[in-house]
């Protein structure tokens, strides 16, 4: 167990520094791409339109609990093999889990966001806050692209980094594969509409069930990054925020980091938005907040957000070190 808490802060750790590579993806298939062919070979045999819904629903259990159960026997397997080698082992551990972290993609796409307004105004601040966001750019001014790169910044904070170190320290390798699964799955069936409202319900009530503790915790790392970036104050707000506005998020889990993150930046997040000409209503988080959101905002939140992903990797060491003592 001690070896397992190094793993996991050696893998943030690289994770942080390294990245994705893009050269190293453009010639090996990135594991996530793999589950998402995995998910859509499921998708294409077993929800058939001509399917009654109640049988769409079974199949929808059933794809989801094969793929979770091969992702664990395959993590088992994996971690076996990579005991047998030793120190080797364990670096190669390291760089798998690190695969499965997303601190350096995640501050890079939101920070690219931010120089897109710096160097080319709205037209580049769309552009680049398409890439991490559902919502339609051409909707967005200033202040709604940045409040939309703080949103995603802040919850896939949770289930980008926070979750994946989470089922790790809980499970290893086994438990961070079979997170990943079940989140590439959410993602790509667990939405609500027509075609997914039964194939994908099983997928998206375990994703909410995964990502229970880790958006909670998230919230308190918010809280610890608001503290040593913004003050004791900043701190305070972020944790009042998450516990009182969570609740205005149409996810359970979502709101916890994005109402953190308001209360940290002493903005209003959330609200309405237009996802394909259509918008959605929803009640701002720390509505009495700012709303004049800017690129020296975006910027802020993700120097809280670095120094969450440091609590997260202190919380690591401290661990490492209480099992090394005891």
């Amino acid at each position: 167990m001690t070896e397992h808490f190094l793993i996991l802060l050696l893998a943030l750790l690289l994770d942080r520094i390294v990245g994705d590579p893009p050269a190293l993806w453009r010639h090996v298939p990135h594991p996530v791409v793999l589950f998402g062919k995995a998910i859509a070979f499921a998708d294409t045999r077993l929800n058939r339109r001509a399917l009654p819904p109640a049988q769409r629903r079974r199949n929808g259990v059933i794809a989801i609990a094969v793929l979770l159960f091969l992702s664990v026997a395959f993590g088992c397997g994996l971690h076996l093999l990579l005991a047998v080698l030793g120190p080797l082992g364990i670096l190669i551990e390291v760089a798998i889990a690190a695969v499965f972290f997303a601190q350096k993609s995640l501050s890079d796409h939101v920070l690219a966001v931010a120089e897109g307004l710096k160097r080319e105004g709205l037209s580049g601040g769309r552009r680049a806050v398409s890439m991490i966001v559902g919502r339609d750019p051409e909707t967005l001014d200033e202040a709604g692209i940045s409040r939309a790169a703080l949103e995603s910044l802040a919850e896939n904070f949770s289930d980008g980094v926070v979750a994946p170190a989470f089922w790790y320290a809980a499970l290893g390798l086994p438990g961070l594969i079979a997170y990943k699964m079940l989140n590439t799955a959410d993602s790509m069936i667990g939405h609500l509409s027509e075609k997914y409202a039964d194939f994908g319900w099983a997928s998206a009530r375990l994703d909410d069930l995964a990502n229970w503790p880790a958006a909670r915790l998230s919230m308190l790392l918010i809280a610890a990054g608001a503290w040593v970036h913004r003050g004791s104050a900043a701190a305070r707000a972020a944790i009042d925020l998450g516990l009182r506005d969570h609740g205005l998020h149409r996810s359970p889990n979502s709101g916890w980091p994005e109402a953190a993150m308001a209360g940290a930046l002493d903005l209003a997040l959330a609200g309405p938005r237009v996802y394909g000409g259509v918008q959605v209503r929803e009640p701002m988080m720390n509505a009495a907040g700012r709303q004049d959101a800017s690129v020296f905002d975006i910027e802020a939140g993700v120097a809280v957000f670095k120094h969450a992903c440091s609590a997260l990797a202190a919380i690591a060491l401290v661990a490492f070190v209480i099992l090394l003592v005891v």
